[in-house]
């Protein structure tokens, strides 16, 4: 059983990496379009294609259009910590009850 606690553990370690490193490209993504970067700049074409996905999809189901400031970065944050807080913790607490 200690096998099964430890492996759920590395899963949710895992997880909170993945999720850490992405809340930072998204981060990087926003500080990036204050300025006016190179569209041909390879770390800004990867950039944009490792954020478009998920930056694309909360645009288009956020209510709010129009006003010039892009909130889905904000949005996606949220999520990621939401991520962080709820399910990694579950995780780890679930292991612990193994």
């Amino acid at each position: 059983m200690f096998v099964l606690n430890h492996f759920i553990v590395a899963v949710a370690k895992i997880i909170d990496i993945v999720l850490t490193i992405y809340m930072w490209i998204i981060i990087c993504r926003a500080l990036i379009s204050w300025v006016n970067p190179d569209p041909y700049n390879k770390i800004v074409i990867g950039l944009y294609r490792l954020t478009e996905p998920v930056l694309g999809y909360v645009r288009r189901i956020l209510p709010i259009r129009n006003i010039g400031i892009d909130f889905s970065p904000v949005i996606v944050i949220l999520v990621i910590l939401f991520l962080q807080y709820f399910l990694v913790e579950t995780m780890i607490e679930l292991a612990a009850r193994l």
